[in-house]
């Protein structure tokens, strides 16, 4: 497969059966993400953070503005998000770990990824 067939980066909902379809080419239950926080984009799918990371970066994202998670379809509400991923590691922001440790960050994620990937549930 290839990366245009895996990651998808749009500024708009995607269909809950592309989600589905991303997350299912490599972890089935979910699906990597990352954000860009300033034009509220999303990169979804791949088998790595780095990979969507990368296409952010090259598609004009600035790095502080990025950050990554995981979205399970088939949880509910804000247990669909996790604020987990190696590309969050970024002490020069103030986030030593993989986890994104800023509670105002975490909503802004959280509440993009929802609107993003899970909008036709209603979430």
């Amino acid at each position: 497969m290839s990366a245009e067939d895996t990651i998808v980066v749009t500024p708009t909902p995607l269909p809950e059966d592309e989600v589905r379809r991303l997350a299912g080419a490599f972890f089935g239950d979910m699906v990597k993400f990352e954000v860009d926080l300033a034009t509220g984009r999303i990169a979804v799918g791949g088998e790595l953070h780095a990979d969507g990371e990368a296409l952010l970066l090259e598609q004009g994202s600035r790095q502080e503005d990025v950050w990554g998670g995981n979205f399970y379809p088939d949880r509910a509400g804000d247990d669909r998000v996790e604020f987990t991923s190696l590309i969050n590691i970024r002490p020069s922001q103030g986030n030593r770990s993989m986890m994104i440790e800023s509670p105002e960050i975490q909503i802004r994620v959280r509440d993009l990824a929802l609107f993003l990937l899970a909008s036709e549930s209603g979430e």
